[in-house]
């Protein structure tokens, strides 16, 4: 069968399959001329609406219901006030802050600095993301009704600048007295400030309903055009892609398989991605092989080392993407940050495919090739190695399948396993696992993020705030530190610390980079239009609703969008 007839079956069975699962749209409930569908986050039931837990709130916790002091647009690295009417550095240790007046919570009460210091200060408890913030921070003081001035020990420019968009602010008056349990619990009845309220949620969808009274219409001059923003569990990429080509679905942030062609305009479907050619999607995270440093063999850098080279990158990239995303720089780095790279330090300890170097590195290190082709550990013992992803997340599927089929050339026994989404999150988070394919740390405004997410210490019991394969390194998580120090404008002395993390980095392989992720974005013209695109005259903002991508400019399009 010839590559388009193998497209046509593809199209012809998604949507075959999708129509089996009415109920995922019920579009009979909402007028389509008001609701925007949209689909790409959930991979189960809704989680919570609590934006503290920021890797299980329901997608639009952040960003349609609660809002951060500032958004940051990744595509102009600009940032713009929000919540804020202004920011900054008022002393060498001190931040000032100014809120927009006129800002009101859902329930009709005023958004105030005393809001503001409350919510910064739930940062106190060990369990909420942002508590490494009282590592420098010594005091957030209300001035006024809207002015907060922080005081720093010492002054993190890279980790403040990160929180200003990435944390949203919640409402005293509803939080005041929770305690830790509570404030890391459920939040069944959310009070925000955003531009939508929570109207319904049941196992297949949450529904967000336009919120007239929203300031944002006077404060900010903008007004969100659909009234329902409905946003659905997948269950898995080819019912997505169903959907999508019936309609039901108007933005989908899953990756979608045959999309180059049909975004090409085969079929007649009218749906687009951000660029009309390859690579087609904005290039959003590393997907990393996670190794689990618990573990033998994987806590051995020499094995570690050797599993990079067994790993055929670039047929993954060809056969499951068909060269949409492109292998990942030794580093990882995005594409954005290659400046940071030190090509020095990557042609020193850099890897590429190499299965009989892979071997030889094996046995040069004591690992025993078995009559059975494969290695087992110094002591003899069996070494079979388990690689988890989500269930449904059809091209992880078919990534970790080759990973195996590739390992095996180097004598490396992996079988694959899909645990469904929350099971695999609760394995990688508590440590059991062997390997899982990772991509948390998103597209962000520093390459601080991205290492802070990928060296984060101390390590705890359940470690949802990165390093999930529990990695040590006193040294480079203080290298960290120091780049979170260094003023973003200072170039020249980020790439100096960023070299030496990459470094250690490359040298002891922790976590394997593989290949850059697309910002998955598909988006239906059946019945809205004007969708951010790389099109001169477009909306310029990525366009995803992914955790944390509200708030990087997402919700602007909203405002945008047209009726056909």
């Amino acid at each position: 069968m010839g590559p388009l007839r193998r497209l046509m079956a593809l199209l012809t069975s998604a949507i075959l399959v999708a129509a089996v699962f009415p109920a995922a749209v019920a579009a009979v409930d909402y007028p389509r001329n008001e609701t925007v569908y949209t689909s790409g986050t959930m991979w189960g039931p809704p989680g919570d609406f609590n934006p503290i837990k920021d890797w299980d709130y329901a997608t639009g916790t952040l960003g349609l219901l609660y809002e951060p002091l500032f958004i940051y647009n990744p595509l102009t690295d600009k940032f713009t006030p929000w919540l804020a009417k202004s920011g900054s550095w008022t002393g060498a240790k001190e931040y000032t802050l100014k809120l927009r007046p006129g800002i009101t919570w859902s329930d009709g009460q005023d958004l105030t600095a005393a809001d503001v210091v409350y919510t910064v200060n739930l940062g106190k408890l060990a369990s909420v993301p942002y508590s490494t913030l009282f590592n420098f921070l010594q005091s957030a003081t209300a001035v006024d009704a809207l002015t907060v001035k922080f005081t720093f020990s010492k002054a993190l420019y890279q980790e403040w600048s990160n929180f200003l968009y990435t944390r949203a602010i919640v409402p005293e008056h509803v939080w005041k007295g929770r305690s830790e349990t509570d404030v890391m619990g459920n939040n069944p009845d959310p009070v925000g400030s955003g531009p939508y309220e929570l109207l319904t949620f049941d196992q297949q969808k949450v529904v967000w309903q336009r919120d007239d009274a929203w300031w944002g219409k006077t404060g900010l001059g903008l007004t969100m055009k659909p009234k329902y923003v409905i946003d659905l569990v997948n269950s898995s990429n080819n019912v997505t892609l169903g959907l999508m080509l019936q309609g039901g679905i108007d933005l989908s942030n899953n990756f979608l398989p045959g999309i180059a062609s049909i975004a090409s305009g085969i079929g007649g479907y009218g749906i687009q991605t951000y660029y009309p050619k390859a690579p087609f999607m904005l290039s959003a995270n590393t997907a990393w092989l996670a190794t689990n440093d618990n573990k033998k063999p994987l806590s051995d850098k020499v094995f570690r080392r050797a599993l990079a080279e067994a790993i055929d990158v670039n047929k993954i990239v060809t056969n499951v993407y068909g060269n949409i995303v492109k292998a990942a720089d030794p580093t990882g780095l995005l594409p954005t940050w290659s400046k940071y790279t030190d090509p020095a330090v990557v042609k020193k300890y850099g890897y590429k495919y190499n299965p009989t170097d892979a071997k030889n590195i094996l046995k040069a290190a004591g690992y025993k090739l078995g009559s059975d082709g494969y290695f087992r550990n110094k002591d003899g013992s069996k070494i079979d190695l388990e690689i988890i992803v989500p269930n449904g997340w059809t091209d992880w599927m078919a990534s970790i399948q080759s990973i195996a089929q590739s390992a095996k050339k180097a004598g490396i026994r992996i079988h694959t396993a899909f645990p469904d989404y929350n099971a695999r999150t609760d394995k990688i988070q508590k440590g059991n696992f062997d390997l899982a394919i990772v991509n948390d740390a998103q597209m962000a405004n520093t390459p601080w993020a991205y290492y802070n997410w990928m060296f984060r210490q101390p390590i705890q019991k359940v470690q949802n705030a990165g390093n999930v394969g529990r990695y040590k390194n006193t040294y480079l998580w203080a290298l960290v530190q120091q780049l979170d120090a260094t003023s973003t404008s200072n170039i020249t002395a980020m790439k100096s610390i960023i070299s030496k993390i990459q470094t250690i980095q490359l040298r002891d392989l922790p976590i394997i980079p593989l290949w850059y992720n697309g910002v998955w974005s598909q988006a239906s013209n059946a019945v809205w239009t004007n969708w951010p695109a790389a099109a001169t005259g477009s909306p310029h903002y990525v366009p995803c609703t992914w955790r944390g991508y509200w708030n990087m400019g997402a919700v602007l399009m909203l405002a945008e969008l047209k009726l056909k």
